[in-house]
């Protein structure tokens, strides 16, 4: 069972009351509609082709990366990228402090932000939408055990509780990602259970009560699949979210210890020089910017092309 016809005409704007006419005029069903929808949304293509590329270099760093990442090479410290006088095509985008090859580090990193960012919103998105699921439908004292934690999770500002348990635990990939995760939890929450809220007063929960279903198969299978859309857009952000933090704790040197290729870290060991060698900071971090603004269109295009499908 899906839910349909959750929200009323009225509260559609013409623009969307006159999409929704013309796909119902032409039979497309509601998945067939979103990809329609999504072949002339230019957001979405562009995000999606970033990311695509970003995905590429991240999975096949090490046939793609002209140099070992790791390896130093200090009579060839500091070099300029290839368009700058006294740049090598060796090493075209300059080498680090270390004579460490920038464009490896680069490519490197992207697998490395990928990763936490994904590994992170992941984690969040399980917790989030377990508690908010929980909160949202079966309600009383559960749910306000939820509205509890989220205010004891509010009460503490999210990058100094991260930083505070990276501190404690250690610093490495896998507890950046679970710390991370972990503390970013509270925006799936709180949709899932508004939305959950809203779906559990509708005809085809009662139908599938009226079945004689437990309340916990209504909820995961009933409940749950007309929350993916929302969802979805929520990992998205996330992801970035994530993405940020993690170059953040890099940069204040509580994220991912040195020599690991990441992109916060880099803009880190190269502030030092950044007057005089402004590459050092200015390539990581156009790196960051586009990983992050790539994957906030994708999340935008997500939204639009799927706010149909919310609505049936």
């Amino acid at each position: 069972m899906t839910a349909r016809n959750t929200m009323n005409p009225s509260e559609l704007t013409a623009d969307e009351q006159r999409i929704e006419s013309e796909e119902a005029g032409l039979g497309l069903s509601p998945t067939m509609a979103a990809l329609k929808r999504a072949r002339s949304h230019y957001g979405l293509k562009i995000g999606f082709g970033i990311l695509l590329v970003m995905a590429v270099f991240a999975v096949f760093a090490p046939w793609l990366a002209p140099h070992d990442p790791y390896l130093q090479n200090l009579p060839m410290r500091m070099l300029p990228p290839v368009w700058v006088e006294g740049g090598s095509w060796e090493y075209l985008l300059g080498t680090d402090h270390l004579g460490r090859d920038y464009m490896s580090r680069i490519i490197y990193g992207a697998r490395i932000s990928m990763t936490i960012g994904i590994g992170a919103a992941t984690i969040g998105m399980v917790i989030g939408v377990t508690l908010g699921l929980i909160a949202g439908y079966f309600g009383g004292w559960l749910d306000q055990a939820v509205n509890f934690l989220v205010t004891c999770q509010l009460a503490v500002p999210s990058l100094l509780l991260i930083m505070a348990l990276v501190f404690v635990i250690g610093q490495s990939i896998t507890v950046v990602i679970f710390v991370i995760g972990a503390t970013h939890w509270v925006f799936y929450l709180v949709v899932t259970r508004s939305a959950t809220l809203r779906l559990r007063e509708l005809d085809f929960v009662a139908a599938a009560q009226a079945m004689g279903c437990s309340k916990f198969q209504i909820a995961v299978k009933e409940v749950l699949p007309n929350l993916v859309n929302q969802i979805m857009v929520i990992f998205t952000l996330e992801v970035a979210v994530a993405i940020l933090n993690e170059a953040t704790l890099s940069f204040l040197g509580l994220g991912i210890p040195s020599p690991i290729p990441s992109w916060g870290l880099m803009i880190a060991e190269g502030k030092q020089a950044m007057f005089f060698q402004p590459w050092l900071v200015i390539l990581p971090g156009i790196s960051l910017f586009i990983l992050v603004i790539a994957i906030n269109l994708l999340g935008d295009g997500v939204r639009d092309v799927t706010v149909t499908n919310r609505r049936n």
